[in-house]
């Protein structure tokens, strides 16, 4: 089969297409002829070398594919050959055929195109997961979102929409990407380069209450005003740390405030926890995209032969939504 490999860990020059062995599903597990995939931004750390896979998963990149189950592994009920199906992947997304858990897998509903779902696991499932069932936001409530126009930030800020219309959203984003974050529906869109202590404009946006949920993946640089910038019973969720891994931190204002710091991660999770997360998020978001409430934004589709221009486009961050890689029809 047709694979993005990697001729050792570096620069996108590493990145070739090229042959290898197709692989067969196990017990529980499915195999999928890819359509498309997406490139995230952990794609780009494990092509430097950085962040391997989980053991026993794929070596080759890719965290999410969408398209049709080719054949079943052993023990595999509800899923049918030719079914339309994505689902997140450890591995091995950059590949015309590709291994999945059955219960990873969701059914892609007829409104939705194969590009946009290869959109849905990695950024939606991630923003949910973190935005709603870890940061616990209600509707009514304030939230706080760094990213600007990532994949991550653009999907948090639709499913708040669609889940919590009556909240309230803040959103950290460069100069060149303020007007489209408004235009997705944001209530008050920061200027990262201007204004790297938030804290001000938030307490004024908030009449000095604070925000209820952070959604972050900044780290070190923005733990102080995050915290600064979090209300009472705030939840400060952290998924990355592209800023440091080190900060100080006021215990004793967080112990007044009863706000709470957690940590996350959705790759490593345990196969049986993703397949909750799963159905959790086919429960309460998945219908938002059958009836078009949400629309992946997709900034670009390549052809997975421009693997290297799709990941060049990543680094140079100039991209609002996602990015895809078209495998197959």
């Amino acid at each position: 089969m047709k694979a993005v490999l990697m001729e050792g860990f570096g620069g996108v020059d590493v990145l070739k297409v090229g042959e290898m062995e197709k692989p067969a599903p196990k017990e529980n597990e499915v195999l999928i002829k890819v359509c498309a995939t997406s490139i995230n931004r952990p794609d780009l750390v494990q092509r430097e070398g950085k962040y391997p896979p989980p053991p026993g998963d794929s070596e080759i990149l890719g965290l999410e594919v969408a398209g049709v189950i080719e054949a079943l592994g052993s023990g595999v009920t509800g899923w049918k050959v030719g079914d339309r199906v994505v689902s997140l992947v450890g591995g091995g997304g950059y590949a015309e055929y590709a291994v999945a858990y059955a219960n990873h897998l969701m059914a892609i509903p007829e409104t939705v195109s194969f590009e946009e779902a290869a959109c849905i696991c990695e950024s939606y499932i991630t923003a949910f997961l973190n935005v709603f069932m870890i940061g616990g936001l209600q509707d009514g409530e304030t939230a706080l979102l760094h990213g600007g126009g990532g994949g991550v930030n653009t999907a948090a800020i639709q499913l708040c929409k669609a889940l919590a219309p009556n909240s309230k959203l803040i959103v950290t984003a460069s100069p060149e990407k303020i007007e489209r974050v408004k235009e997705l529906g944001a209530d008050l869109v920061i200027n990262f380069r201007e204004n790297p202590d938030f804290t001000e404009i938030v307490k004024e946006f908030t009449n000095k209450k604070g925000v209820d949920v952070i959604l972050d993946h900044v780290g070190a640089k923005y733990l102080g005003p995050n915290m600064n910038s979090l209300g009472y019973k705030g939840r400060l969720v952290i998924i990355g740390v592209i800023s440091g891994i080190k900060a100080e931190l006021n215990l004793a204002l967080m112990m007044v405030k009863r706000q709470q710091i957690i940590g996350s991660v959705l790759r490593s999770r345990p196969v049986s926890e993703k397949g909750e997360i799963a159905a959790e998020f086919v429960r309460r978001a998945m219908p938002k995209f059958a009836d078009r409430t949400i629309v992946p934004i997709i900034e670009k589709v390549f052809p997975i032969e421009e693997v290297v221009a799709a990941h060049r486009m990543m680094e140079e961050d100039k991209h609002f939504g996602k990015i895809v890689l078209k495998v197959a029809q």
